[in-house]
């Protein structure tokens, strides 16, 4: 998606019943511009993610003074509009921190561990949505609604930059939904398939599926860039590279981030990703085991209390979660629960989940993030 077209992506989404967090504005109101918010820095700002970091800091008023717009050199230049301003894309270089509080990045794994350090070094506090520094040790991996404690030392204009990680998208969603019922009985054991939307590839693969698409139906041979096989009508295994093990990185993320959001090393996982023909919104299978019981009327009502998450569970009329009930919505939606008829007693669930990958899965989660800093 072009960045002369980025103030365009502010269209709000049709309404489906799930909340939103959207807000009806006036016209030519700059309602989130003010003189005593922290400055910011959006990195990768032309990229899907990049858009939606604007779209969510319109959406809830998030306060700032304000935006540098920063991209790559093919970017720099660009200009549009955001919240009646314009603004110029700039190239992304060494200076581009001075006098920023919060810096959010969208721009690729190389990139933040290219500028994170630097801009931690200039005392900005960046949240980065890559996996550059998920893992590493004092970096903290935060999902609010799970584990809002673990960043709970860095504050904002202390003088101090620091890192703070953004969850892999399939994990935060997973884990919306897990984490209360975790928090209920302790969940020994999780075992989760995934369904991931072209939006996890960036909107380059988006693009591609809707070509395919057209030209399968066209009686053509698909275009395969994005992607070394047929998209459009197929699944396949997630393209992310298989390791010596077996699994993918992206199904590894899954095993090694809950592990370190839940703060328990002994938690058992296992996941397997697959990239399916849906445009937006990942849907996952999940399977949990319990240390004390847990039946499935106490699990609902729980799921009903928990922050960010919605239940769309009618067996009467088969209605339950779909990628397209959540995409452009901030709650994740969780259905299909049931008892694990495998598991002796009510020691076992199985729930269905989908969440936006864009929204939730990273934007909103970043912006959340920096809203705790405010």
């Amino acid at each position: 998606m072009p960045a002369v077209a980025a103030h365009q992506s502010f269209l709000a989404a049709p309404a489906t019943g799930i909340r939103t967090r959207s807000r009806t504005r006036s016209s030519g109101a700059r309602m989130s511009l003010k003189e005593d918010g922290p400055s910011l820095a959006v990195v990768g700002v032309t990229g899907a993610v990049g858009q939606e970091f604007l779209r969510v800091i319109s959406d809830r008023d998030f306060p700032y003074r304000s935006i540098r717009m920063l991209a790559s050199k093919r970017s720099a230049g660009s200009k549009f509009l955001f919240e009646e301003k314009e603004y110029v894309v700039e190239e992304l270089d060494d200076e581009s921190f001075e006098g920023v509080d919060i810096a959010l990045f969208s721009a690729g794994g190389s990139i933040s561990k290219k500028f994170g350090p630097i801009a931690v070094e200039r005392g900005s506090v960046v949240v980065d949505n890559s996996s550059a520094f998920r893992m590493d040790e004092g970096v903290p991996l935060v999902i609010p609604e799970v584990n809002a404690e673990a960043m709970g030392h860095i504050r904002l204009g202390s003088g101090k930059g620091a890192l703070i990680a953004n969850p892999n998208c399939s994990t935060i969603i997973c884990l919306m939904a897990a984490t209360p019922l975790h928090r209920h009985s302790k969940v020994t054991r999780m075992v989760v398939s995934t369904y991931q939307a072209a939006s996890g590839a960036g909107a380059a693969a988006m693009e591609e599926l809707e070509l395919q698409t057209r030209e399968v139906l066209e009686g053509k041979k698909p275009t395969c860039k994005i992607f070394n096989q047929q998209y459009a009508f197929n699944l396949f295994s997630h393209n992310a590279p298989v390791l010596s093990n077996g699994y993918n990185e992206e199904e590894m993320k899954m095993v090694k981030e809950t592990r370190k959001i839940w703060n328990d090393m002994n938690v058992k996982v296992t996941a397997t990703c697959i990239r399916v023909p849906v445009m937006r919104a990942h849907a996952e299978s999940v399977n949990l085991q319990f240390e004390k019981p847990l039946d499935e009327d106490t699990a609902r009502e729980i799921l009903k209390r928990a922050a960010g998450v919605v239940v769309i569970d009618d067996r009467a009329s088969n209605h339950f979660p779909t990628p397209l009930e959540v995409s452009y919505k901030d709650d994740v939606a969780v259905g299909r629960i049931r008892r694990d008829v495998s598991q002796d007693g009510n020691h076992g669930l199985d729930i269905f989940v989908c969440g936006d990958q864009i929204r939730k899965g990273a934007a909103l989660n970043a912006i959340q993030i920096a809203e705790l800093l405010l």
